[in-house]
């Protein structure tokens, strides 16, 4: 993979491409950014372009780039977490191979998720961060910037990955998984500009879903308590099922309210959902839907914070106006 093969992030990496080109590459980087957006795969391309001895760095073609290619270079380490946390002994890894010059170019470590560093391995690498070695680069990723210690943060030199647009997520689905135009469009709305998140939902069957959540939007009757915890049961069990589920309802809601006061379809998310979005609008009069909107949001925060997925979503289904 080549830079021109990335969907997007066009700063980022004009400032990792001018690094290249002058020779000086930052001892430590810190990708940071929604979940999904690329930032992993921008920091394997930039690691690729370090150990590179082809011209347009990395070029793809040259004994370096297809040995990153099938995931056996030796410059190039990914660091993950094993099991809840990076640990210690991961670290220490890192500080023992940097006492050895690499073969040629940089050696490069990407720290996937660096927030998921535990207090003893975050103390480790703020020394190697300290005192950096020659010829060696870390690259730390996230989404939860605020999760890491400002030692660490300091050190780094930090690059944003915003999310994506919605045309350049339908295009990749188009281009790279042959997703016909009007369901990539569709998907790409509801991905907040995450590729991840778009695969996740192709994964899941992501059309079928979203009909169903606005189906029963458009049907709800909040005297039937029944059909209404039998809708919060339907939003599925793991935290980041349920995270798209939560998103899809809240899209609909904004979506009611954009119909609601423009009446222009083209404005809407879920374009091919209006007769969903027009029913909830014609129901539930702004401040309902603005209300509703901010208890989803409320009921979001809460499970990532690990409140009780259950009582959460029951609690806030019976709250929807």
């Amino acid at each position: 993979m080549r830079f021109q093969d990335i969907y997007g992030h066009e700063k980022p990496i004009s400032i990792l491409k001018a690094a290249m080109a002058t020779n000086r590459a930052p001892h430590a980087c810190l990708f940071y950014g929604m979940e999904g957006v690329g930032k992993k795969t921008v920091a394997s391309v930039f690691a690729r372009g370090l150990n590179c001895t082809g011209e347009d760095r990395p070029c793809g073609q040259c004994a370096s780039c297809l040995r990153a290619e099938h995931n056996n270079h030796p410059n190039i380490v990914s660091i993950t977490a094993e099991g809840q946390f990076i640990k210690i002994d991961a670290v220490r890894q890192i500080q023992a191979r940097m006492a050895f010059r690499p073969e040629g170019g940089k050696r490069v470590f990407i720290i996937t998720e660096a927030d998921r560093m535990n207090p003893p391995a975050a103390n480790a690498l703020l020394k190697t961060l300290e005192e950096p070695a020659a010829d060696n680069v870390l690259i730390l990723t996230t989404a939860r910037l605020h999760a890491l210690p400002i030692t660490i943060l300091s050190r780094c030199q930090k690059l944003r990955f915003s999310p994506l647009s919605k045309s350049a997520v339908a295009r990749f689905l188009m281009e790279k998984n042959g997703m016909p135009a009007d369901e990539a469009e569709a998907v790409a709305a509801a991905s907040i500009g995450s590729i991840g998140y778009a695969l996740e939902m192709k994964k899941e069957d992501y059309m079928a879903i979203r009909n169903d959540i606005l189906n029963r939007l458009a049907k709800d009757d909040p005297a039937d308590l029944n059909r209404r915890l039998t809708f919060a049961g339907s939003l599925g069990k793991d935290r980041e099922g349920i995270s798209r589920r939560l998103q899809i309802i809240e899209n609909a809601y904004r979506d009611s309210l954009v119909f609601k006061e423009t009446r222009n379809k083209d404005m809407l998310l879920y374009k091919d959902g209006v007769a969903a979005i027009e029913a909830i609008a014609r129901r539930l009069p702004e401040r309902d839907i603005i209300k509703n909107i901010k208890e989803i949001e409320k009921a979001a925060d809460a499970l990532a914070r690990n409140a009780n997925k259950t009582l959460t979503l029951e609690a806030m289904v019976v709250s929807l106006a």
